[in-house]
């Protein structure tokens, strides 16, 4: 159930939905549509100028796109673009380093922002329209000085939301006011954030937001570890430790595809691995039911499965998931072949 905490349906795409190809190189549109074909994005800092020209879009009849980021945009942002980009008319990227999801002042003022570098990445992939706020335009008068904030009860208190109080709250409150300023469209979020996707997607059921959530499948580098933008905080040697994630979900899947696996086996295999390697300290590695991301009783339990894993590699807090059931994870020994 989601709180609103205040005293306070879907758009057709231009096309059916399409693969994304080979998600760690995104296809690069053949251009973008309209007036904007070729074009640099246009960026909006003021909120409303941004909501009237893409109700202008609609008024004309194009479809809309939104992938919503925090900026220091990689390959798997690139990758939802440019889907956005052949699925919709019109291509929305937001770029907003949000504070009210960050628990620590260190973290969010370390937090990269290479704008220049994002928009330049946002055209290559098909964006045309950049929101680019401030903090005093998303939140007037500080975030301190909302009265109102989004929670998603059950699907936030465990795992991540159990690790960093709060963060999914901000999370979730600053989704909910993008989407409501972008109007009907469709929203691409990666599956990297597994749990952060399953929360979008209740809250937009309970507030009957205009917004389709498309997932899209999580983009890693060849020996893969998935894309994120703290990656770049690792150093050489942490990079390679924190391969024990995507090995350690390997291991699960590994498992969880034998003859007669259990859960519990399925997770002290993941939790074994991270334990092995040096530099690497665990939080949580868990096999979970995908729809309510609750611990699964039992493998066979329900249809749809998620492992689960976060770990500190070098004081950088690491997540990452998978499907138990891909079996693309047999491939050359690891998790390699993004769909």
């Amino acid at each position: 159930m989601t709180e609103v905490v205040a005293p306070v349906e879907e758009e057709s795409p231009k096309s059916g939905p399409s693969s994304v190809g080979e998600p760690d190189q995104p296809e690069q549109p053949s251009g973008a549509r309209g007036d904007m074909a070729d074009a640099s994005p246009l960026v909006y800092g003021n909120i409303g100028d941004y909501s009237l020209m893409l109700e202008t879009v609609r008024a004309e009849g194009l479809s809309v796109g939104f992938v919503p980021t925090m900026g220091a945009l990689h390959a798997g942002h690139a990758s939802l673009v440019a889907r956005a980009a052949r699925e919709c008319d019109v291509v929305a990227v937001s770029i907003f380093v949000n504070p009210t999801q960050f628990g620590d002042a260190t973290d969010l003022a370390s937090y990269p922002r290479p704008l220049d570098d994002d928009l330049e990445l946002v055209a290559a992939f098909g964006g045309q329209v950049v929101l680019a706020p401030s903090v005093e335009e998303m939140y007037p008068g500080g975030p301190g000085a909302r009265a109102t904030t989004v929670r998603v009860a059950r699907l936030g208190d465990r795992w991540e939301g159990a690790a960093r109080p709060g963060h999914f709250d901000g999370m979730a409150t600053v989704v909910t006011k993008l989407l409501a300023m972008t109007g009907r469209c469709r929203a691409y979020f990666g599956e990297k954030d597994f749990q952060q996707l399953a929360i979008v997607r209740q809250l937009v059921r309970d507030l009957s937001l205009p917004a389709e959530i498309v997932g899209c499948p999580t983009v890693r580098d060849e020996d893969g570890l998935a894309l994120s933008s703290r990656n770049a905080r690792l150093s050489d040697d942490q990079r390679r430790q924190a391969l024990a994630l995507s090995e350690a979900l390997r291991a699960g899947a590994t498992i969880w595809q034998s003859a007669d696996p259990t859960p519990d086996a399925v997770v002290a295999a993941m939790d074994e691995v991270l334990r092995a390697t040096t530099g690497v300290t665990v939080d949580y590695a868990a096999l979970v039911r995908a729809g309510d991301l609750e611990p699964a009783t039992a493998v066979g339990d329900v249809s749809a499965m998620r492992l689960l894993v976060a770990a500190d590699v070098g004081g950088v807090r690491l997540i990452d998931n998978l499907d138990p059931a891909d079996k693309a994870i047999m491939a050359e020994g690891r998790i390699g072949e993004s769909r």
